[in-house]
């Protein structure tokens, strides 16, 4: 007989439970509230473009496009991609709504899961989500420092320590081609201490060379000529501006020569923003829990307009596993002052509307509608600490009064359900 097989997500994929909600909502809250206080909007994007948005965009050559796509094709013929990162999409938004034409810069955020088939590992899914923040129209390197202020004022917010800002400039379309000649040199005369990827990346992609995790490549990229020693004067002035930027704003950077980040459409500065662990289990460079840089070209390789942007993203997951390592209580929820119990229908239909008029006073109550025993309810007020109980029976639902109980003492109190709220304002402030 065939063992029944269990149900379970998709590989990769995994369930936010209610126990960890609080967490994420955290991570949200503040950054939507920094967001906003920045003079950013809102934007949603779909959860699947068209493929060519990110084969154009993040690069035909990136890991994500040739490795970790997770592609559909239409009954209509379409081959469509799960939204592996939020920027090219953002950028096809800007060109379709004609956002151009708005006084520039233009400024979104935008929050959600993306898809990436890579292998599952500890703080790595196929599906994760993102926290992302893009700049369009504006080449100022002041944007670039307001971007890495705010994501390092999140996790600030969060309290992460020791946070520490990873950042580099690979330079531009003009300087960027004499170095990249320069690495594959290098590359090439050294390849076969690269691993197999790395020696297929010499040809199509050789500064994701820079960026590999692989020991034996590590060794190989700390020999390397460095982008910083190459730049053409413009990418030299704004990255020496940028790191003036860092510094007047007390930013804690790290000037890393070899950091590239792996996408195609970076120019000049990039960045990363990385924590130390709570625990030493894990030994080297720890991950990255926000990153990003400039993207100048992107724009005018989906749509054919020279537009100057910016951006980053924070990965959530990441964020929410370092706030449990350290044991950082989100505290997000309400915690209930006053439970609402009831007994009997005519008490349920009366304790639907009370509830409503508790949460419009801003009281927070706990409840439980769907028992019937008043012990059982009581147990459940004295277990969540609240300061109050208030018991509808049938008796008060037909003399329009509720019982006021004291859960400290058990005193209790009759009076008016048109007075109680005001009756539970004034006791809680006292």
């Amino acid at each position: 007989m065939q063992k029944k097989q269990k149900l379970q997500a998709p590989t990769g994929m995994h369930d936010i439970l209610p126990e960890d909600q609080p967490y994420f909502e955290k991570v949200y809250t503040t950054a939507k509230e920094l967001a906003t206080f920045y003079g950013f909007s809102r934007i949603d994007t779909p959860l699947v473009e068209d493929a060519k948005v990110y084969e154009k965009g993040t690069g035909i050559a990136t890991d994500i496009v040739e490795k970790q796509m997770f592609l559909l094709r239409t009954k209509g013929g379409d081959v469509l991609a799960l939204r592996p990162e939020f920027t090219p999409g953002i950028a096809r938004a800007y060109l379709q709504h004609g956002m151009i034409n708005l006084p520039q810069p233009v400024k979104l955020y935008t929050s959600g899961p993306v898809f990436r088939y890579e292998h599952p590992q500890a703080g790595r899914y196929r599906q994760f989500h993102q926290f992302d923040l893009e700049v369009l129209g504006d080449e100022s390197p002041a944007i670039d420092a307001q971007i890495i202020q705010i994501f390092y004022s999140l996790l600030k917010e969060l309290k992460l320590p020791h946070l520490t800002i990873e950042v580099n400039s690979i330079g531009d379309s003009s300087c960027r081609p004499y170095y990249k000649k320069l690495l594959v040199n290098f590359l090439r005369a050294r390849q076969y201490s690269l691993c197999q990827d790395c020696r297929r990346r010499i040809k199509t992609n050789p500064l994701r060379v820079l960026d590999c995790k692989e020991e034996k490549c590590q060794r190989v990229k700390l020999q390397a000529p460095q982008v910083i020693d190459h730049l053409c004067e413009e990418c030299k002035t704004h990255f020496t501006s940028l790191l003036e930027l860092l510094d007047e704003a007390d930013l804690p950077y790290h000037l890393d020569p070899y950091l590239v980040r792996g996408l195609d459409y970076y120019t000049k500065t990039v960045f990363e923003i990385v924590a130390e662990r709570a625990t030493s289990q894990d030994a080297g460079k720890p991950p990255a829990l926000a990153g990003g840089g400039r993207f100048d070209n992107l724009v005018k390789v989906l749509g054919n307009k020279d537009v100057p942007c910016s951006g980053a993203a924070a990965g959530i997951e990441r964020i929410v596993g370092f706030m449990k390592e350290l044991g950082l209580n989100p505290q997000v929820a309400l915690t209930p002052k006053v439970f609402l119990a009831q007994l009997g229908e005519s008490a349920k239909k009366k304790s639907i509307k009370l509830l409503e008029e508790l949460r419009e006073a801003n009281i927070p109550v706990a409840e439980s509608l769907g028992r019937d025993s008043l012990r059982a309810q009581l147990a459940r007020a004295d277990k969540l600490g609240v300061a109050f109980a208030l018991i509808l029976g049938q008796r008060e639902v037909l003399d329009n009064t509720i019982v006021v109980r004291r859960m400290d003492n058990g005193v209790q109190e009759t009076v008016k359900i048109d007075k109680v709220v005001e009756e539970i304002k004034k006791r809680l402030r006292k």
